[in-house]
């Protein structure tokens, strides 16, 4: 044990509260841990400071007998100073990435999986039926020129003195005895270290090429869903697994339908004589023309339903339907006739068909009296 570092309130440290989760914890850490790091801080003589108060903080409360010691005793459970000799694993935390290596060329970090995510696009029709569409990307793969080995044809590959061909590295952090391991600097984490470099990855072992996928869309997807493929992501490393491909489905608008659930609906407009006398009318669907029944008095806005012609569920057997709104169409154009017949048919039927008008008649003569 070193003597000499008060340990300051670890809660206050990270910003966190004393009923705090290991997963917040973790999260405040990682996010310290990245803005304080001396390396995103050059000039700054504090951040080696704060960078190891932080480090500090999180030995203590990332090990539950550390925080319940410190939750009953406070600083005295450490004799008032930092206890044990251990080491934080920067690599396990995603954070050695932000201080830069060969994968900052390709736009992603060292604590990076790999996974892509990657949009597509679908015109209502296909998310509904089902599609095959083609997938274009760009992807890290390994170089087919050196193997992933960087190294130049018929060149030698030495293994990494600064790491011993760990590929990672153990800094001692200041007054504290606490390590902080990180990829190696020296070899970029593989270990090893090419005399000559391969011309076509310049040594990184990955070179980024153009990848094209045939992907089956499922019938009934929807907007916002997701579809992982797995091993379809980045290398981050010649000697690692590519990561996962995550597909997130956009679905265009359509003029003319629209989706609730796995039903499907539509406005349709239909003449004041179907919905007076009912009779029987063509509607668009997405595989063709259908036929529905129109009941007789169908009121403007009433809802009309052909079963299992809508969307096929997911999860279960079946479809659902497709639902017709219905809008009424009143003649613009009116022959003396036809004006003439209308009034007689006001007449025939009487009040009694105007419901609606006669509760606004007397709402206006409640309110003029």
């Amino acid at each position: 044990m070193v003597c000499g570092a008060k340990v300051r309130d670890p809660y206050e440290i990270l910003g966190v509260g004393r009923s705090a989760t290991q997963v917040e914890i973790r999260t405040a850490f990682r996010r310290l841990a990245a803005e304080h790091h001396p390396d995103k801080n050059p000039g700054d003589p504090g951040a080696q400071v704060r960078f190891t108060e932080v480090n500090a903080a999180y030995q203590i409360l990332n090990d539950e007998q550390r925080r319940a010691a410190y939750d009953r005793y406070g600083p005295a459970a450490f004799g008032g100073h930092a206890a044990g000799q251990d080491f934080v694993d920067l690599g396990a935390l995603g954070l050695d990435g932000i201080f830069g290596d060969l994968l900052g060329a390709f736009g992603i970090r060292t604590g990076d999986r790999g996974d892509i995510h990657q949009r597509v696009s679908l015109t209502f029709e296909e998310s509904v039926l089902g599609c095959t569409k083609e997938v274009s990307y760009l992807r890290l793969e390994q170089c087919e020129r050196c193997s992933g080995s960087g190294a130049g044809n018929g060149s030698r590959v030495d293994t990494c003195a600064a790491c011993g061909g760990r590929g990672r590295v153990r800094l001692q952090q200041g007054v504290l005895p606490l390590a902080i391991e990180r990829g190696c600097p020296t070899c970029k984490g593989s270990g090893k270290i090419p005399a000559v470099h391969c011309i076509e990855c310049e040594g990184r072992g990955l070179v980024k090429r153009s990848r094209t996928l045939e992907v089956s869309i499922p019938a009934g997807v929807e907007d916002g869903a997701n579809r992982v493929i797995q091993g379809g992501g980045n290398r981050t490393r010649p000697d690692r697994p590519p990561g996962e491909l995550e597909l997130l489905v956009q679905v265009k608008p359509h003029p003319f339908f629209r989706r609730e659930g796995d039903d499907i609906v539509c406005g349709v407009p239909i003449t004041f004589v179907q919905a007076a006398l009912g009779g029987e009318v063509d509607v668009p669907g997405l595989t063709g023309k259908l036929k529905v029944r129109v009941p007789p008095s169908t009121q403007p806005g009433s809802v009309l339903r052909i079963k299992g012609k809508g969307a096929p569920h997911r999860y279960r057997s079946g479809a659902g339907d497709q639902l017709i709104e219905v809008s009424v169409e009143i003649p613009t154009s009116l022959t003396e006739r036809a004006a003439t017949l209308i009034e007689e048919l006001g007449r025939e039927l009487g009040e009694e068909v105007q419901p609606q008008q006669r509760t606004f008649v007397e709402k206006l003569k409640g309110l003029f009296g």
